[in-house]
């Protein structure tokens, strides 16, 4: 079998990394890189310490508007398939690479495979909300990570196809908990004590192309770092945002350049609280038994709300500062999104399920 996956961000070479170490074992996969996260820090750094493959193409698509960047990718992506004629394209999450894989493919009638299929935060002002939702519209695989997912695909009459697999990122964050314990030194290199700092991301458009959300977000951190160490890795996109504002007060607020994927798992394992726009992030700190509090108005990972061990506290300064404060988790933490072997499941759903061609569903 030959599958053709479409990746582009770095939330997608994390859930790859897992899926084509099972994938690659006894099949043929065409790794297709579209460069939306295009700098080393970003992106080449991430195949090196997950051991993913390096792409067998990369797009170089870059960053740009959503819908010069989108076009790009599905011209080019377009021309990978008609060259590989695969019997799959596997796509991750809900970037564009996302979106204009699976729409690449089902026009040329290839099924699609769609890997965390049927999350839904219901707010389409997100742009990563129309991606999940057209995606799954072209998928004939929903590979959904939760029973929640399951349920919003039966809500939306997509029932055909959709199976319960479990969250590939549970495999690659396990594989890189193993990897980091011998290989970070980042606590040691920032001068960083286990529970004795914060730890705060932010690169969703909605909070960085908004300069009065990022300020308020960005003054809550300030706020927080009078007390304590915060630290926060900046995004390219936020870094670009940033440049239009002051700079910090405090000087315990600490803007760093993004970390490779080891160095992160060990700041996120270590820190006291997380703060964070990152669905991948809300995940991790819940399997690393860190609370984490969404600087959004709403989470497609309500399971992780629902156990009391994330909070969703949008972006008021003093609702933040007040939460990061006070937020003391139960000592309870059910098992959430499958028991970390969710990559086989994906590729056993590869080999076993009959496409009936590449036309997803309808509605």
């Amino acid at each position: 079998m030959k599958i053709v996956s479409v990746i582009g961000a770095r939330p997608q070479f994390i859930k790859a990394a897992a899926v084509s170490r099972v994938l690659r074992e006894r099949h043929t996969e065409i790794l297709v890189h579209t460069g939306q996260h295009y700098d080393d820090n970003m992106s080449a750094v991430f195949f090196e310490e997950l051991a993913i493959p390096e792409p067998d193409v990369n797009l170089g698509i870059g960053s740009g508007p959503q819908g010069t960047q989108t076009g790009a990718m599905l011209q080019a992506v377009e021309g990978i398939l008609l060259r590989e004629k695969p019997d799959w394209t596997l796509v991750y999450g809900d970037t564009n690479s996302t979106l204009a894989g699976a729409l690449a493919a089902a026009k040329l009638n290839i099924p699609v495979a769609h890997v965390e299929a049927g999350l839904r935060s219901f707010n389409r002002k997100m742009p990563e909300e129309i991606n999940r939702v057209l995606t799954d519209r072209l998928s004939s695989l929903l590979l959904c990570p939760s029973r929640t997912a399951v349920d919003n695909l039966a809500r939306e009459g997509i029932r055909a196809g959709v199976l319960e697999v479990g969250d590939v990122m549970a495999d690659a964050l396990a594989f890189a908990v193993e990897q980091a314990t011998g290989r970070s030194s980042v606590l040691e290199r920032m001068n960083l004590k286990p529970g004795g700092y914060l730890l705060a991301t932010i690169h969703r458009a909605g909070n960085t192309d908004d300069l009065a959300r990022l300020t308020r977000l960005l003054s809550a951190l300030d706020t927080l770092a009078e007390g304590e160490p915060v630290i926060f890795p900046v995004h390219p996109r936020t870094r670009r945002a940033m440049a239009a504002l002051p700079p910090p007060r405090s000087a315990a607020l600490r803007c760093i350049e993004p970390v490779g994927y080891l160095d992160m798992v060990m700041l996120e394992k270590s820190a006291r609280l997380i703060l964070t726009d990152s669905g991948g992030v809300q995940k991790e700190a819940y399997w690393l038994g860190v609370p984490c509090l969404t600087l959004r108005e709403e989470t497609e990972w309500v399971e992780t709300v629902a156990a009391d061990w994330n909070r969703v506290v949008g972006t008021s300064p003093e609702t933040i500062v007040s939460e990061a404060r006070s937020f003391t988790p139960p000592a309870e933490r059910p098992a959430l999104y499958g028991e970390g072997r969710a990559a086989g499941h994906c590729v056993r759903a590869l080999e076993t399920y009959e496409a009936g061609g590449g036309g997803g569903h309808a509605g």
